[in-house]
């Protein structure tokens, strides 16, 4: 009989937990009111309580995509493995 030796992919990769962060770090930002809760320092007339939140939408969106983009290669790196 021959047995065929199937490797299981790990679960936890360093890929998946760069993923992981990116998807984390706008949360931990916005939650973590007391970092930017405050008035100064301005940008453009604008009181940091505020732009500081609208930096995190451009923020989120581009990590959002970072992951994404990531997620994609994972899944293909795991699909090729698969074949082998």
């Amino acid at each position: 009989m021959s047995e065929v030796t199937q490797q299981k992919q790990p679960t936890v990769t360093p890929l998946r937990v760069v993923v992981a962060l990116c998807l984390v770090a706008p949360f931990v930002a916005m939650l973590w009111v007391s970092s930017y809760a405050k008035v100064e320092p301005l940008f453009a007339g604008i009181p940091f309580f505020y732009w500081y939140q609208m930096a995190w939408v451009v923020i989120s969106t581009a990590l959002t995509m970072l992951a994404y983009q990531l997620w994609q290669r994972d899944q293909r790196a795991r699909k090729g493995g698969e074949s082998k």
